[in-house]
């Protein structure tokens, strides 16, 4: 079931049955907008340089590092540069299959046929020989549906593929980790020198497709010269700079309101159900994705939950599914009572979300 498909079904689902508890909720910005910092309103000239030097220091990376971070408009906007580049060194590309379906329309639209590896229940990377051509393998860390950090033996078999050629390369896609330095597997897998990070504003200020840097490895001049020619906004780069320095405790307060929707979550769960989701994904600061051992049918079925199939993310072998902890049934009941706005009765349901209008993917 896609996407779309997906979002139907639920709206029917919560609609027909209003004792359903709703954890199938993905629009993390409606969930948590009451976070979300106002853009600024002046009209003073940002630099990129100048931000790429705050972001290095907010991460705790060499300042000498300046010169290939890469400011751009977050991390679509920078796989789809990446994307357009590998195409034309004629690379292979590897995309976690059940992470994210945009990963693969990003690729295509840029000209390439990537291969897929699964990342649930755990990630299995790809086995295949390598050969004469760049090979490029994108991983998310934290990894979303799996809902947690890479360990040290994943970190350890993704230094081990590297290693069985000189033309591999790793894309890390850390728009997840809401942490400051970012998570120790990523430095680690950074220090190999043969790794581009990607990170954006999107989810720890709350502010999608607007600001993000894209730190490229040695002797990638040609990419650099891509970025620089397709920059953000005045507009963006100023609210990227108020992000940044006005606003640096943000994602910290993100991590805070997720943490207690994550209790509020668990809280609601049989024994059976919380036993199901591996407590990395429970532990994990930020994290609002669970996945469980038990497929959503099962769910819905036998305990009331509305829960994400994991199709919804993606091509998946997998039998489990996905909870979320986004839906107003695990907001602040102050929350719910201050958002809700008059509405004639029937309207809304008990939980004062408007089933009208369905969520949207990140």
């Amino acid at each position: 079931m896609r996407f779309d498909e997906f979002q139907e079904f639920r709206q029917q689902q919560l609609s027909a049955s209003p004792s359903l508890v709703d954890a199938a909720e993905t629009n993390v910005y409606r969930a948590l907008a009451p976070l979300r910092p106002e853009p600024p309103t002046d009209l003073r000239t940002v630099h990129r340089c100048d931000l790429a030097r705050a972001w290095l220091r907010r991460f705790d990376l060499p300042q000498e590092l300046s010169g290939r971070a890469m400011v751009c408009r977050g991390v679509r906007h920078g796989l789809g540069v990446v994307f357009r580049w590998l195409h034309a060194v004629r690379a292979r590309l590897w995309l976690p299959s059940d992470v994210y379906p945009v990963y693969f329309e990003l690729a295509r639209a840029a000209g390439l046929a990537p291969a897929s590896y699964p990342t649930l229940p755990e990630p299995a990377l790809p086995k295949s020989p390598a050969d004469d051509r760049p090979e490029y393998l994108l991983l998310a860390n934290p990894s979303k549906p799996l809902g947690r950090y890479l360990s040290d033996a994943e970190c350890a078999a993704v230094m081990s593929w590297l290693r069985d050629s000189p033309h591999r390369r790793l894309l890390i896609d850390s728009v997840y980790d809401l942490g400051a330095p970012f998570a120790a597997g990523t430095r680690r897998l950074l220090d190999t020198g043969r790794a581009v990070l990607l990170h954006s504003v999107t989810k720890g200020w709350l502010w999608p497709r607007t600001f993000g840097v894209v730190l490229l490895g040695a002797g990638e001049a040609e990419l650099a010269e891509m970025f620089r020619a397709d920059p953000p906004t005045q507009a963006q780069l100023r609210l990227a700079d108020r992000l940044l320095t006005e606003h640096s405790d943000v994602p910290q307060q993100v991590v805070a309101e997720l943490a207690g929707r994550a209790e509020r979550l668990f809280d609601r769960l049989p024994a059976e159900v919380l036993g199901a989701i591996p407590t990395a994904s429970r532990m994990c600061p930020g994290n609002y994705f669970f996945p469980a051992e038990i497929p959503a049918d099962t769910l819905r079925r036998e305990h009331g939950l509305l829960a994400l199939p994991v199709s919804v993310f993606g091509r998946s072998s997998w039998s489990g599914s996905i909870l979320s902890s986004l839906s107003d049934d695990f907001g602040p009941l102050t929350q719910l009572i201050d958002t809700v706005p008059a509405k004639a009765p029937g309207q809304y349901d008990r939980r004062g979300t408007d089933r009208k209008s369905p969520g949207c993917q990140e």
